[in-house]
């Protein structure tokens, strides 16, 4: 049965990259006749659509009042983000390097959002007002980091395309990628709780590494192309904007729909101390060269090895 069930995920996780992979596409020739920044692009377009699978998975858990699963499914989702995508990206793709001014504000704006709801989670719960306040957090982000006339501009350049073969052929991709992604979400849920109850395994853990390690797949594999492509930019600003948005984005409209309780704090503690620490570890090596090496990437992915060890002998 666990063999069984471990399948199941695997395809249904394979579905919700495959879907993710087309909203992508779809995003990307919709963004061609823009005039975005490739942070501000990566940071916010890119960043969402590779974060649709947490989204839909947060959805769909909340609506079947499960959102501890959602809870679990973002925190794995960013310390794998910041541990096994840009650590394993950096590995793989070779050194990368630290360009633009993103460490002077935008990664810090990154931690301030990872952290909020481990903050607002101090009682146990993440209210729906908690999560109006993540979502405000989340657009004051994007308007941070969108300047007014990149916003124009990216506007200007969707609606002039609106009514031409090309982009009724992409917005087509686009919605079918959706109903696939929603599709998917809904089946990982319902296999993960089945998963979780029929082993005794707390919903909690199987989102923080089950099925976060599945959606976060499609961040790893734009961080390989990225970094081969020496389009660095577009690395930093894929991560950051995905920490941000499951932080904000996907916890807030999780809470909205239905508010995270948490019966012990301890169930959830180890995984926010280790997001904290691996953050600070990656801050220390973009910081202090401007750059991230091939063995600090492979670093990065131990303490995620560490991370999983300690939080499965504990159970």
């Amino acid at each position: 049965m666990l063999v069984f069930y471990l399948l199941l995920l695997l395809f249904f996780s394979f579905l919700l990259i495959k879907a993710s992979d087309i909203l992508v596409v779809s995003l990307r020739k919709l963004s061609k006749s823009t005039h975005l920044s490739k942070f501000a692009l990566t940071s916010f377009i890119l960043a969402l659509a590779t974060s649709l699978p947490e989204l839909f998975v947060g959805i769909a858990a909340a609506l079947g009042n499960k959102p501890s699963l959602a809870l679990g499914n973002v925190i794995g989702s960013n310390i794998a983000n910041l541990s096994i995508v840009i650590g394993g990206a950096a590995f793989i793709g070779g050194t990368v390097n630290v360009v633009g001014k993103f460490l002077q504000k935008d990664i810090f704006y990154t931690f301030l959002a990872g952290s909020l709801p481990l903050v607002l989670l101090l009682d146990n719960t993440l209210s729906r007002v908690d999560g109006l306040i993540l979502l405000v957090v989340y657009f004051w982000y994007v308007a941070t980091v969108l300047k007014f006339r990149e916003k124009i501009s990216f506007l200007n350049g969707i609606i002039k395309r609106l009514g031409k073969r090309e982009a009724e052929i992409e917005l087509s991709w686009f919605f079918f990628g959706i109903i696939l992604l929603i599709f998917s979400a809904d089946m990982l849920v319902r296999v993960s709780y089945q998963l979780a109850d029929f082993f005794h395994i707390p919903l909690f853990l199987i989102g923080l590494f089950l099925v976060a390690l599945g959606t976060s797949l499609p961040e790893l594999s734009f961080g390989i192309k990225a970094i081969r492509s020496h389009q660095t930019a577009m690395v930093f600003g894929n991560l950051l904007g995905s920490v941000v948005a499951n932080s904000s984005l996907i916890l807030g409209i999780t809470a909205l729909i239905s508010p995270i309780k948490i019966l012990y704090l301890q169930e959830y503690l180890l995984a926010t101390i280790f997001f904290i620490f691996i953050f600070a570890v990656f801050y220390f090596f973009v910081r202090s060269k401007r750059r991230l090496e091939r063995w600090e990437g492979g670093i990065l992915f131990l303490l995620y090895l560490l991370f999983a060890m300690v939080e499965f002998l504990r159970r």
